[in-house]
Order: C-alpha cells, then structure tokens, then sequence
C-alpha cells in the first residue's frame, strides 16, 4: 500500500530528479530548452493538449522551439504523440509533423515539475479534479509506450469538434483510446469517433472495471499492457 509518507519520499525523489534534469538542461542547452521543458504541465493540463508554442512564449512560432523540442526527445526526456491527418492504414503514412503532444517519460516527474501537493493526490481536492486527467493521460501514454509494440498518435475531428486521446494500430485494425480520470464515463469524443469511422475495436481506459457497452470496451489502467 501507498502511504503518505512512502508518497512523499516518491516525490522528493522525483523533485530531485527534476532539478538535476533542468541543470543537465540548461549547461547543454541553455533558457530556451528549459522554458519549454517548464511549460510542460501547462501544455497537458489544457483539455486539447496539443502543443501550442505561444503557451511557451508569447508570439512564439513553431520553428522558434523546433530545435529545443528535439533536444528534448532526444536526450529521452519527452515523448512526442503527432497527430494524424486521417485514421487510416498505415497511421505513420498520416502523420501531421506540424501537430502533437508532449509527455514526458515519467508520471512522477510530471507530478514534481508541476510542484503537485502530496495530500491531493492522496486524498482528493476539487481544485485537482482536471490536472489529474493529465497525470493519467501521461500514465497511459506510458504503458503504450513502455509496455505494447503500438506507436501511439492522435487524431482530432474537423475543427477539433473532437479528439481521440491516443490512436494505435493493432494488426490490421485501427484502435481509438480514450482515457478517463475520473467516475463520469461518459465518452462523448470517442462516440463522435465511432459513429463517424465505425472501428472494429474502441478503447476506452478508465479507473472501472470491465465493461462491454458493444460498441465500446472500457478497460482498467492497470490491464493498459494487455491492449
């Protein structure tokens, strides 16, 4: 069982964590890597987490960060999930480079660079109730990414009216997921999805157990592995 002070030894680890990252950052890097890697938790606490370069600096233009963001994936640090153009086979083929998300490679790094307080993760807070769909979002993008074969992506439908949270192709199918926080497992974005492409398969995974709605599959976080 977790406890709080087990938490807390977890998070002043991850505090450290962070610091010696933002030090290795900035001797090899310098300002302009290290406000992006800041603006991290701002980018995935949004409800449309794409990547928004103004969020980073005002004005800010797309081939102003290019070269920090890079950096950042190729130190190991972030993991970037492009959007595609359209759900189809193969996904790589339709890949927007212009659009995508950054998580970073760990859920309890996201936590200490976002300076979250233990007791409301442990015990809840109405003030937390959105960040914490990011903190479960980074944890399931982990999984995919550290547990399954599948290259994650996303999609979003005309004029953002909806967006899939991840999208993976599992052998000769194209699988929409969507993640859930919190209880209310009401899926409007990933319904829009199905009724316009009619999967064989869609995913959403959530904090319940099992379920079988027939059209959709809910899954719990901890079976992520077993997609």
């Amino acid at each position: 069982m977790l406890t709080g002070s087990r938490f807390s030894y977890i998070i002043q680890t991850d505090n450290q964590l962070d610091s010696k990252i933002v030090n290795a950052v900035n001797n090899r890097a310098g300002d302009i890597n290290e406000t992006t890697w800041q603006s991290l938790p701002m980018q995935l606490a949004k409800e449309n987490k794409k990547f928004f370069f103004g969020q980073v600096k005002e004005g800010a233009r797309q081939k102003d960060f290019e070269e920090a963001i890079q950096w950042l994936v190729d130190a190991g640090l972030v993991y970037k999930v492009n959007k595609v153009q359209k759900p189809a086979m193969p996904l790589k083929s339709y890949v927007d480079f212009s659009s995508f998300k950054l998580f970073l490679i760990d859920v309890g790094l996201l936590g200490a660079l976002s300076e979250l307080d233990i007791e409301s993760v442990i015990q809840g807070n109405d003030l937390f109730v959105e960040f914490k769909g990011a903190l479960i979002e980074q944890y399931v993008l982990e999984q995919l990414v550290s547990d399954t074969q599948y290259t994650p992506y996303y999609y979003s439908g005309e004029k953002s009216t909806y967006e899939t949270d991840f999208l993976i192709q599992k052998s000769k199918d194209v699988v929409p997921i969507e993640v859930k926080a919190e209880t209310n497992l009401k899926s409007k974005s990933l319904r829009a999805y199905y009724d316009k492409f009619l999967p064989a398969l869609a995913l959403r995974v959530s904090s319940s157990d099992y379920i079988d709605q027939g059209w959709m599959k809910n899954i719990p976080l901890w079976c992520v592995s077993a997609i």
